[in-house]
């Protein structure tokens, strides 16, 4: 009986502790990101004076206009996080509006910071997001209308509108600054850029393969 109590009580210890570490209560209302300050910065942007907040640092205007997919993925995001909407700092949330031409796409891409939860408003899209090594599953599916698809944080993952149409998706993520690794750019766009024997041989392609991606980025 007395190692059951000790068991129990250490399990509630435990518990207790863990639930500390991981959901700490926030310590104000609210904390406007403060771009100006040169204030200490702990996770996130520092706080503007509460007294000084005003519903503009709460809003966003624009999330019913349509993105421009002239480009050559034919996919354009429009974010809305601290750095549009300043009170979202440290509340962990974010929005984006995605619009897709016909036979566009989101490159395949990681978000470090948050998982995304994506909902077709139009059209039709084929997701899908890759498991890590070394299994580099696809887990894939094609959407529509109303249609919702869960990419879990830090996974490469992309957006391909299949259908005839525009089409459009509004993704929710995990914090208020996700960030976005696009692969492509990450890979043959780096500044300074990668050595070319590097990722000739990482691809397993000729070098001039390598030049002729690394001039597109």
């Amino acid at each position: 009986m007395a190692n059951q109590i000790l068991l129990l009580t250490t399990f509630l210890a435990m518990t207790c502790s863990l639930v500390v570490a991981f959901e700490p209560s926030p310590l104000q209302d609210f904390c406007v990101a403060d771009a100006t300050s040169s204030g200490t910065r702990v996770n996130g942007l520092p706080c503007l004076d509460s007294k000084l907040a005003t519903a503009e640092h709460f809003s966003f205007s624009g999330l019913h206009i349509p993105g421009n997919t002239s480009n050559p993925v034919g996919g354009k995001v429009t974010p809305v996080n601290v750095a549009q909407i300043p009170g979202l700092n440290t509340l962990g949330i974010s929005l984006a509006r995605i619009d897709y031409a016909p036979m566009g796409v989101i490159p395949p891409h990681t978000h470090p910071r948050a998982t995304e939860i994506l909902t077709v408003l139009e059209g039709s899209l084929d997701v899908g997001f890759v498991t890590s090594n070394p299994d580099n599953k696809l887990i894939s599916k094609v959407l529509n209308k109303g249609d919702a698809f869960v990419f879990p944080v830090g996974l490469v993952h992309y957006q391909k509108n299949v259908g005839t149409g525009m089409a459009i998706s509004l993704s929710s993520l995990s914090s208020q600054n996700p960030g976005v690794n696009t692969i492509a750019n990450a890979v043959f766009g780096s500044n300074p850029a990668i050595p070319e024997d590097v990722l000739a041989k990482s691809f397993q392609v000729d070098k001039s393969v390598i030049r002729d991606l690394q001039a597109k980025f």
